[in-house]
């Protein structure tokens, strides 16, 4: 159900991802909390936007309507701006009241691309590879009720209000707000959930971005329907690898009454506690085995595979610390709930979905049979029901009318398994042989990557 670092359930955001639900929140997704910029630059800054020259940029953006520019930094010559930006907690009932939500600016010439980016969860602070490529300006976005972008009061437990279409129009509103300042093309991107967060950008308000680049991007347009999942685990990597997963992973549930001692004495030692969410330390550690396998293919590769032990024979010792080692992720209530990754499993659990995997060679050792979902790691406020239809809408429109969108999976990624299908409407999509979570555009085959480049550079306008 990945999504520690994410795991299984989340995705990644800054590539990221977890292993169920899909989303990720990185094992390679999360692209991490928002760095802040201390140091102040001095005097304005010019049309090319390099330090120190003449410009009313800062003047620009103050003067936009609910935004508030926090601190100004230097970022290799260019000022890194640190925003806030007063939104609507229900954009339709803006009356309802509003919530601060954080962004950043990296300018660098008002007639430059601009690249739109989403970790999916909180502010990223990274530069993304799209940015890089085509030498843009950047705008990270936080997402909605994550860390500081939640409302305050009796709103900030409303979780009726974080759904796919609130934190699309929240980016409507800010794309069209910073695109008074940069005039050049804008492209949407993102990795894991953000890939995810940018495609579902594109498909409610297509007049905003001129192109979407895609990294990870899960796509559970049919919750009832896991076989894509399945079927990824049956074929991954070698017959003899993944019979050694398997074998590890029924081995430590076959083997609960000697590790889970070891596994609660690691949470005394950290400070774990599991009252709030899966309930118990045994629910804790079944949920973490089922993890695993998911785990290992997200962040590892085959050539990890000659590191798994041989089950029958290792040791509770050597088998409990490899475990910990290769996609052991642990769930606990310190960074889960409203100010943890909760937020992704409270999506997952109503919108995104989630991979409900059967685990048949593990039928006869688990004690609970409907753990693997995401409501299992949620506080019990913020635990909801699955309605499809958002998702399943997505789907069917970037497959029919969805224009210049590239989505780029990897392999053995098992977030790749259930992807989009882009249209014929100049979009594609490409797969990283071998790759991870961690799939980029550098990884692709060189021909196939000098093909993604010309693609992107078209659509950015830049040689």
């Amino acid at each position: 159900m990945r999504n520690k670092g994410i795991s299984a359930l989340v995705c990644a955001g800054f590539m990221a991802g977890a292993a169920v639900l899909g989303g990720a929140v990185p094992a390679a997704a999360q692209a991490g909390d928002a760095q802040a910029a201390d140091a102040q630059t001095g005097g304005a800054q010019a049309a090319d936007g390099r330090v120190g020259a003449s410009s009313d940029i800062r003047d620009r953006l103050e003067k936009i309507p609910g935004m508030k520019v926090v601190s100004v930094a230097d970022r290799e010559g260019y000022p890194f701006y640190t925003l806030t930006y007063a939104q609507p907690v229900d954009h339709g009932n803006p009356r309802a009241g509003t919530f601060t939500q954080r962004a950043t600016l990296w300018h660098k010439a008002t007639d430059k691309p601009t690249v739109l980016y989403t970790g999916g969860y909180t502010l990223a602070s990274n530069t993304t590879a799209l940015t890089k490529l085509i030498d843009a300006n950047q705008v990270s976005v936080e997402h909605r009720y994550f860390e500081q972008s939640r409302p305050s009061g009796a709103a900030g437990s409303d979780w009726s209000k974080l759904t796919v279409q609130q934190e699309a129009a929240d980016e409507h509103r800010l794309t069209r707000a910073l695109r008074g300042i940069e005039k050049g093309k804008w492209l949407g991107t993102g990795a894991s959930k953000g890939g995810m967060t940018a495609t579902y950008h594109e498909r409610f308000y297509p007049g905003d971005l001129d192109a979407v680049v895609a990294f990870v991007a899960p796509n559970d347009a049919n919750n009832r329907d896991d076989s894509g999942y399945e079927r990824f685990f049956r074929t991954v990597g070698t017959a003899e690898c993944r019979s050694a997963l398997n074998a590890v992973q029924r081995e430590m549930l076959v083997r609960r009454e000697a590790l889970l001692p070891k596994f609660e004495a690691d949470a005394k030692e950290a400070g774990d506690t599991f009252e709030e969410t899966l309930g118990t330390t045994d629910r804790a550690y079944e949920f973490a085995v089922l993890d695993q396998v998911w785990n290992f293919w997200q962040s590892g590769s085959v050539d990890n595979c000659p590191t798994v032990p041989d089950a029958k024979k290792a040791s509770d010792d050597e088998l409990y610390d490899w475990s910990k080692k290769h996609g052991f992720s642990v769930y606990q209530d310190e960074t889960l709930g409203t100010n943890g990754t909760g937020p992704y499993y409270r999506q997952a659990a109503t919108q995104l979905g989630w991979a409900d995997l059967k685990f048949k060679h593990l039928g006869d050792v688990r004690r609970y049979p409907g753990i693997y979902q995401p409501n299992s790691v949620l506080p019990e406020a913020m635990r909801g029901s699955y309605d499809n239809s958002t998702i399943a809408d997505v789907d069917r429109w970037v497959k029919t009318r969805g224009q210049r969108m590239m989505f780029i999976y990897g392999e053995n990624d098992p977030w790749s398994a259930e992807k989009f299908t882009p249209s014929h409407r100049d979009s594609y999509r490409y797969a990283v042989p071998g790759s991870n979570h961690g799939a980029s555009i550098a990884k692709l085959p060189a021909a196939e990557q000098a093909e993604v480049t010309a693609t992107i550079k078209r659509w950015a306008d830049v040689k």
